[in-house]
């Protein structure tokens, strides 16, 4: 099989996103344009990828790591300039060489193997991907000959009144016989009104030469989207969402409301749960099976067990068992561990805590800095007082404990199994187990006071 390479551009700065972003860094559904292009990549049998940095090289560089060797574009001379700074990791080297833009989120897998192979179908020393476009004003045109193959690509301010009818584009996404295409790079001038080096000249100069240039037609135009701004960030954006959700939804999802439903690119749903409209499922988030998730509920960076139903709340960077009901307006912080069984109810903040199986804090209640046992109850305006202005410490409450409403838990405190604590309580010290601790002010009725008071007024 031909050797396989890809160099991608993600060197732009990016103007006119008007951002201290770096263009290429600007997420999709929650993850950077060029990890995006670089993940589809990755599914082909590519020898090596290069990937052309500048603007932010340090960034592009953190963000993708080992999944691509790197070369700096000094100076952002045009698509030719960028590409021809890849030569020394490349030029000698037998093969097909895929040139791709790090701005094209949508770009698939499936389109750049078709490109591949029908590259080398056509033995073509340059192939270039094309669409179809309903509105194809501002594309270069792709002029074809009897033969269907490319004569010639023409810019839209340079097309005849003809060449301007074709509704076949470039895409800016090409195949390259490698040593052809680092031979023409140094025959590529730049004598035009931008003084830059055009990749697309690369394809007059092996035309010129004699060269088959092929044309591959992509048959979705939106994969060919590149984000040039905030607007095209959107459209790419609302694209991939639909492409998402209609995965899940064929493996076996419910999405209510898809255009209303927002799930990261990275996340996995289990059959037969239900999306409701409002819901933002991002980050690595895994979702069991049977699960209820929504209305207008946040889940990011979570693990989340089967049967579990999460309504109108958000819950962050946590672990959630099975069988979990959590909701409505509940908050999971980071670092929280919610056993199977649990019952989180509305207006129940939960911060860095293990909830044991089987346990509830059904309202009002802040459980922070915690390792809270199995059947455990926690009472209506229950509070661990966690901090004391300069470190956070840790209750333990055992398992089968009762706490009443209105008591607070102040840290560092172990509340023993079985123990009970009464209702309006500030449990300063530990409570052994199956003890009754009581912890609040001695109630002195006094009679008549009231009339008292009000004959003072007067």
């Amino acid at each position: 099989m031909t050797n396989r390479y890809a160099v991608i551009l993600a060197a732009g700065q990016g103007t006119r996103m008007k951002s201290k972003l770096y263009k290429v860094l600007h997420p999709v559904c929650g993850k950077p344009m060029v990890q995006h292009v670089i993940n589809q990549i990755s599914k082909l049998n590519i020898d090596e990828i290069v990937t052309v940095v500048g603007h932010g090289a340090e960034l592009v560089k953190s963000q993708l790591g080992d999944q691509c060797r790197f070369v700096l574009q000094e100076e952002q001379l045009g698509t030719a300039h960028a590409v021809l700074q890849a030569k020394e990791l490349l030029e000698d080297k037998e093969g097909v060489t895929l040139v791709v833009c790090g701005d094209t989120p949508l770009i698939t897998s499936e389109t750049m193997a078709n490109l591949f192979t029908h590259h080398e179908e056509t033995n073509a020393k340059a192939t270039v991907l094309t669409a179809l476009a309903d509105d194809p004003a501002g594309y270069g045109r792709i002029i074809r000959n009897e033969e269907g193959l490319v004569e010639k690509i023409v810019e839209h301010k340079d097309a005849s009144e003809e060449e301007r009818k074709i509704n076949e584009i470039n895409t800016g996404t090409y195949c390259f016989d490698n040593r052809a295409l680092f031979a023409a790079l140094k025959m590529v001038s730049n004598d035009n009104v931008q003084g830059e080096y055009y990749l697309p000249d690369v394809i007059e100069i092996l035309k010129n030469a004699g060269e088959i240039v092929s044309a591959y037609v992509t048959g979705d135009f939106s994969e060919t989207l590149g984000v040039n701004d905030r607007v095209a960030l959107s459209q790419a954006e609302k694209i991939m969402r639909k492409r998402i959700n209609e995965y899940h939804m064929r493996n076996g999802a419910t999405i209510i409301d898809p255009d209303h439903t927002y799930i990261d690119a990275d996340a996995e749903i289990g059959s037969d749960t239900i999306i409701h409209p409002g819901t933002r499922i991002s980050g690595a988030t895994k979702i069991g099976s049977d699960c209820v998730i929504g209305p207008n509920s946040e889940v990011n960076n979570c693990t989340i067990g089967d049967g579990t139903v999460i309504r109108q709340s958000v819950v962050c960077d946590s672990e959630i068992g099975s069988g979990v009901a959590i909701g409505p307006f509940a908050h999971i912080r980071p670092n929280s561990q919610i056993h199977d069984e649990v019952k989180i109810g509305n207006f129940v903040e939960i911060k860095k805590t293990v909830f044991g199986r089987g346990s509830k804090a059904s309202h009002l209640s802040y459980i922070g800095d915690a390792e809270i046992g199995s059947d455990v109850n926690i009472g209506c305006g229950s509070i661990t007082v966690n901090y004391d202005g300069k470190k956070k410490h840790l209750t333990k409450v055992e398992d089968e404990v009762f706490i009443g409403c209105n008591s607070n838990l102040v840290a560092p405190v172990t509340i023993g199994k079985g123990a009970y604590i009464a209702a309006g309580s500030t449990v300063t010290k530990d409570v052994p187990g199956n003890a009754l601790a009581i912890a609040r002010a001695q109630q002195i009725n006094k009679e008549n006071y009231v009339e008292k008071l009000k004959n003072k007024q007067k």
